[in-house]
């Protein structure tokens, strides 16, 4: 995950060192715990449809199907967390498996 460097303004791979400017507004999801990271997705990535769908249905429309990525929100000897995200309504919601 890219880290924001404020001062260039501008993304950095913690990898390898590459610098990406900041060309467009972003979203940032935040939950407030400790030493959480910050997710930042582009408006361009935000739109994509290319994660997979499963059955599960969404706790404010009740529609059946949602979009689902999982992200290493805590400790590493500890387990991802799942996140869900509507197909119909667009909410967005956790499950800590």
């Amino acid at each position: 995950m890219c880290t924001l460097d404020h001062k260039k303004r501008c993304y950095v791979c913690p990898k390898c060192g590459a610098e990406q400017p900041m060309s467009e507004k972003v979203k940032i999801e935040r939950e407030v715990k400790g030493e959480d990271k910050i997710v930042v997705i582009g408006k361009k990535e935000q739109n994509l449809r290319t994660t997979p769908q499963v059955k599960m249905e969404c706790p404010k429309c009740s529609n059946d199907k949602a979009y689902w990525w999982m992200v290493q929100t805590r400790g590493i000897d500890e387990s991802s967390t799942q996140f869900y995200r509507c197909t119909k309504c667009g909410y967005t919601w956790r499950d800590y498996s």
